[in-house]
């Protein structure tokens, strides 16, 4: 880490996807926190001692210390929130989402950054829980909140996700419009190519080949009753809430629930010996009214392993994970994408390094009316 890092802590850190891009980005972490045993375990064989295991409610004291850290980062758990879920807003994983910004009140970091689902910004259900996390935080800090796809960030995943910024008012006079703007431009700066599933998979090798060894053993059948739609890789084809990925596309969002049979489908066929594509073949017989195929797909498909789960969140090839596969799993798909991660760090990295916001903003300003 480079002398002028900048100090931060970590909160709902998981298997440290954010740990990983933050730290590229230039930021020291003091300390961490995270609940899961196993997640805490691999945050430990990868970042060292510093995370504290068990329930931030009962770690204020700890995290005390580090009041005035340049940075405080974290996603709350978000099943309350997602579609994914029950959007239930009586579920208890909601109430994290308060306890990430009493951390914000108790610490007072110069800034902060709060990640969770798209939902949370984009439905009116959720309408008073952004006005009310905004409200309690408008006296000190400018806040921006945006929606990001982590394939625009170098990650071959579509991933969206709410990135809640904020940044110190320390004498700042922009509005949170002109703050927006700012943190709007400076995240297009970020915007890098992803690599494809196709790419991803032939990289890595077959499945049980020697660099991509950690197999799931999930079966894949074809669905009863299919589920048609549009796109051959929508819908569902086969058993089980893995889709088909498109090997010259991107993939779908990783979920924790991985490792049976929600893990997404490749065709090693296709990818490795440049068949045609058995997902869309299949599909259009389907939509030609001919009958559903029962029993076990060809072996050609299969679904994706830990490793391809790992670079699909751009974690680093050497990334160590501690607990059964079930649980690697799921530490992977709740993981922020490192590289998405680091985007949003240089980012807010610049901002924490201009003592007065408002020369960006009339970078930012000088650039719209030249367009």
């Amino acid at each position: 880490m480079a002398a002028n890092s900048l100090s931060a802590v970590s909160l709902f850190s998981g298997a440290g996807g954010m740990d990983v891009g933050f730290q590229a980005a230039g930021f020291r972490v003091e300390i961490a926190n995270d609940i899961d045993p196993d997640a805490c375990e691999t945050y430990r064989r990868n970042h060292g001692s510093r995370i504290v295991e068990g329930d931030l409610r009962e770690h204020w004291g700890e995290l005390k210390h580090f009041e005035g850290v340049d940075i405080l980062f974290g996603g709350p758990p978000c099943q309350g929130f997602s579609v994914a879920g029950k959007m239930d807003p009586q579920d208890a994983r909601s109430e994290l989402l308060g306890s990430f910004f009493d951390a914000v009140e108790a610490l007072r970091p110069r800034a902060f950054v709060c990640e969770n689902v798209k939902a949370l910004a984009v439905l009116q259900k959720w309408e008073g829980v952004r006005e009310g996390i905004i409200a309690r935080i408008a006296k000190d800090y400018l806040v921006s909140m945006v929606v990001l796809d982590a394939s625009d960030f170098g990650v071959p995943q579509r991933r969206e996700r709410v990135f809640i910024i904020g940044m110190r008012k320390a004498g700042n006079s922009l509005t949170d419009g002109q703050f927006q703007r700012i943190v709007e431009e400076l995240l297009k700066s970020q915007y890098c190519d992803a690599p494809t599933v196709k790419s991803v998979v032939t990289k890595l090798g077959r499945a049980g080949s020697i660099a991509n060894p950690r197999e799931c053993k999930a079966r894949i059948t074809f669905a009863r009753a299919p589920v048609l739609r549009k796109s051959p890789y929508a819908g569902m084809l086969f058993n089980g809430a893995g889709r088909p990925l498109k090997s010259d596309g991107f993939a779908s969002t990783l979920p924790a629930s991985m490792g049976g049979n929600k893990t997404p489908i490749v065709d090693e066929a296709e990818i490795f010996e440049g068949a045609p594509s058995f997902v869309e073949a299949y599909h259009k017989r389907l939509l030609e009214g001919k009958d559903p195929r029962i029993g076990q797909a060809p072996k050609r498909l299969r679904r994706l392993t830990i490793d391809e789960c790992l670079v699909f969140q751009t974690f680093p090839s050497n990334y160590c994970l501690a607990g059964r596969s079930s649980s690697i799993f799921r530490q992977i798909g709740n993981a922020v994408p490192c590289n998405l991660a680091q985007a949003v760090g240089n980012v807010v990295r610049k901002l924490l390094a201009e003592s007065d916001l408002s020369l960006l903003y009339t970078d930012v300003s000088r650039f719209d009316r030249a367009a």
